[in-house]
């Protein structure tokens, strides 16, 4: 089976509530099991928390303010740091205040360790705040500790669509590509790399029919962490450092900026020349992830929003902002305490 037609298996098996075992097989399956033990020795479990990264950035600027949750695992927490400005909220929030000239509200939800399961509870938690956006990173630890992507895609596609019930804009970072983390040994190394795009694909599918947007953040840090792992990655070789996490935040700025209708209006259209267009949904999703930053929305083709071949999307890369520093978070917002209040903080 091709890789589209994988993915698609996979995103319609997970709606469908199947296994969707089949579409890995049997064996690969089986060597992911045996292999993720000896994974977990040598990577360690992640324990403990990250620095809450939930705050007011952006001080100093106008309102209103851009109210953000951060849902997922320890990628979106920011384990493995000691500061908080070196969280990927830290990094996030501070990137899309400098580029909106807003303020912004973000409050973490992510847990170190959790999985697709946990999106749940961190969705109506989140649901409770009233954000303008969420942001998730999710499906890492899926793969580590061998959940069936099926299942994985199916907790994904209940908390993206109750958060858009609730009319939150909703960006995912899909699962990374495991085949760069170097402690992973083959045979472990090759079944992680098909496993992790396979879901990253699948994710974006199932993102996009539940009406969020999704990310591709592929093998981002593979070539840094290649040429220079102590800078890109902390101390336990599997969770990015400092540098790694706002490497991390500057794919989703973009994005998160496009969900919020805050970017220039000469970025509201495909551009061919920088490879991006439309196309149906599962083609896509499996070129999003072999190219990490690439963005895939739902869109209409003459007033429909499917044709043959599924649900039409725009294929995007977008522009990359410049680098900002990130700032520690306020506890209160100075400007205007109304709006603090308001928004339940």
């Amino acid at each position: 089976m091709g890789a589209t037609g994988a993915a698609r298996k996979l995103a319609s098996a997970a709606a469908l509530g199947g296994g969707g075992l089949s579409v890995l097989g049997a064996g690969l399956y089986g060597v992911l099991v045996a292999e993720a033990k000896i994974a977990r020795k040598v990577i360690g479990n992640a324990t403990g928390t990250a620095p809450d990264s939930t705050g007011w950035y952006g001080r100093g600027r106008p309102g209103p303010a851009i109210r953000i949750a951060l849902l997922g695992d320890s990628s979106a927490a920011g384990y493995g740091v000691d500061r908080v400005e070196d969280t990927t909220g830290a990094h996030l929030a501070s990137g899309v205040a400098a580029q909106a000239d807003r303020r912004v509200h973000l409050r973490s939800f992510a847990k170190v360790g959790a999985m697709s399961s946990a999106l749940a509870d961190q969705a109506e938690a989140a649901i409770g705040t009233h954000p303008d956006l969420a942001v998730v990173l999710v499906g890492a630890n899926d793969v580590t500790h061998t959940v069936l992507p099926s299942a994985s895609v199916r907790h994904l596609a209940e908390g993206v669509r109750r958060l858009r019930e609730a009319d939150i804009a909703v960006v995912v970072g899909t699962c990374p590509d495991l085949g760069t983390i170097r402690p992973i040994p083959p045979p472990l190394k090759q079944v992680a790399r098909e496993w992790s795009r396979r879901l990253a694909a699948a994710q974006t599918i199932t993102v996009v029919e539940n009406g969020g947007r999704s990310v591709s953040l592929g093998d981002i840090l593979g070539p840094e962490f290649e040429a220079a792992p102590a800078l890109l990655f902390g101390p336990d070789r599997f969770h990015p450092s400092s540098d790694g996490y706002r490497q991390l935040a500057s794919v989703l700025i973009p994005s998160c900026l496009a969900a919020l209708d805050l970017l220039p209006d000469d970025e509201s259209l495909p551009e061919p020349r920088r490879r991006e267009g439309i196309l149906p949904v599962a083609a896509a999703a499996v070129r999003a992830a072999r190219t990490p930053g690439t963005e895939v929305d739902g869109t209409e083709v003459g007033g429909n929003q499917r044709g043959l071949r599924g649900r039409w999307v725009e294929l995007r890369h977008r522009r990359r902002r410049p680098a900002t520093d990130a700032e520690s978070p306020g506890e209160h917002e100075d400007h205007d305490p109304a709006a603090a209040s308001s928004s339940g903080d």
